[in-house]
Parts: C-alpha cells; sequence; structure tokens
C-alpha cells in the first residue's frame, strides 16, 4: 500500500467576496496541472479588506490572527486587487510585512492588475457562452489596462443584466482557459507561478 503524502495547510487571504468562493476553485485547477499527486489543502479564504492590509501593522495582524487560528501552516497566499497602484512595487513590500512577521513561513502576495477580473478578460475567448457571456465574446488587446473590468463584462452581457462577482466568479474561475491567461495577463502567470512555488517549494523564473 502506497503511502500518501502528508497534508500541507495552506492559508488563503483575499479582499472581495466573490474571491472566498472563485480562488478555491483556481487554487484546486492549477494544482491539479502541477503536482496531482501531492494534494495541498488551501484552507477557506480568509476574507480582509484590502483598506485593513494596507494600513501600518494591518497585513501582519491578519497574518498573525491566521496563524494563530489555524496553528502550524506550510504557507500562505495573499490575493489583492492592484486597483491603480503598480504591483510591482506593492507586491514586494506587502510580502517583505508577511515575511518579517513570521519569519520561515512560505509566502506569496500577488496583486491583480487591476483585478481579480482582469485574469477572465485575458483568456475571454475561452468564456464564450459562459455566465451569460455571447458567444462571439472577444478579449481586450491589453486587458490589464482596463480600469473597470466588472463594467466591461456588464456591458457584454446580452442580456443586460449586471455582472455579479460572489454569482458568476465561481463559474468563470472553473472555466476560463489558464494557459490563455498566463500569456495575456503578467499578474496570473505570477499568481500562477506563486502557486507552484507554494505547492512545491521550488521557485521557477518568470
Amino acid at each position: 500500500m502506497t503511502q500518501s503524502a502528508p497534508t500541507r495547510q495552506i492559508a488563503v487571504v483575499v479582499e472581495g467576496h466573490g474571491e472566498v468562493d472563485a480562488v478555491p476553485i483556481l487554487l484546486n485547477r492549477i494544482t491539479a496541472e502541477i503536482m496531482p499527486e501531492v494534494w495541498p489543502v488551501f484552507l477557506r479564504p480568509y476574507r480582509v479588506g484590502r483598506d485593513t492590509l494596507m494600513k501600518q501593522h494591518g497585513i501582519e495582524a491578519t497574518v498573525n490572527e491566521i496563524t494563530r487560528k489555524f496553528g502550524d501552516l506550510a504557507g500562505l497566499l495573499v490575493l489583492l486587487d492592484s486597483d491603480d497602484d503598480c504591483p510591482a512595487s506593492l507586491g514586494p513590500g506587502l510580502l517583505a510585512r508577511v515575511e518579517e512577521a513570521r519569519p520561515g513561513l512560505s509566502a506569496a502576495v500577488v496583486l491583480a492588475h487591476r483585478e481579480f477580473e482582469a485574469w477572465f478578460l485575458a483568456a475571454a475567448v475561452s468564456l464564450r457562452g459562459c455566465q451569460g457571456l455571447p458567444s462571439d465574446l472577444e478579449a481586450p488587446a491589453d486587458p490589464e489596462s482596463i480600469r473597470g473590468c466588472k463594467e466591461w463584462l456588464t456591458c457584454r452581457r446580452p442580456s443586460g443584466a449586471p455582472y455579479r462577482p460572489k454569482n458568476h466568479q465561481p463559474g468563470l474561475a472553473q472555466r476560463f482557459d489558464l494557459n490563455m491567461a498566463r500569456a495575456n495577463s503578467p499578474s496570473f502567470a505570477k499568481f500562477y507561478r506563486d502557486v507552484e512555488y507554494l505547492i512545491t517549494g521550488k521557485r521557477n523564473p518568470p
């Protein structure tokens, strides 16, 4: 009888209500591609407002609260929208604060540029006919340049009904093409690499 690998618990922090249900779907899909035989346990996302995390001692307090609640962790993933901030500037600073709060804990901080939904836009062709989107949906030329990805999705729904993250994010997260998103969205490519690092313990170059 083959002994299964030990369970690795990885905590997840998100800012939006929709990501609480959508991000686990995405993490499971990536894990299945990278290393299906070593299945870590990504804990249900811990939702914390962006302003709370960004304030002085905010992200540190969140990290400490999570580690007290869940005990021994193999890793921590923080996912936020970059909004109008530069991910390459803000992300490393937040990661340094996490690492200072919990030295030795494998951690990753990813900022979706500009919004989580930008990753859907990067693979929009693969979402044709999904969650009320049209069958001829095309991706924008530069998905990460759009400020208002949720509004972009709403405008393309033939029914005219608004895109609602909590209702629609999980279905889109299950469907969008991961390779297409990696090719068209640098921030999603980083997310994929960071998830791989948390699963395997090895960092791959960009």
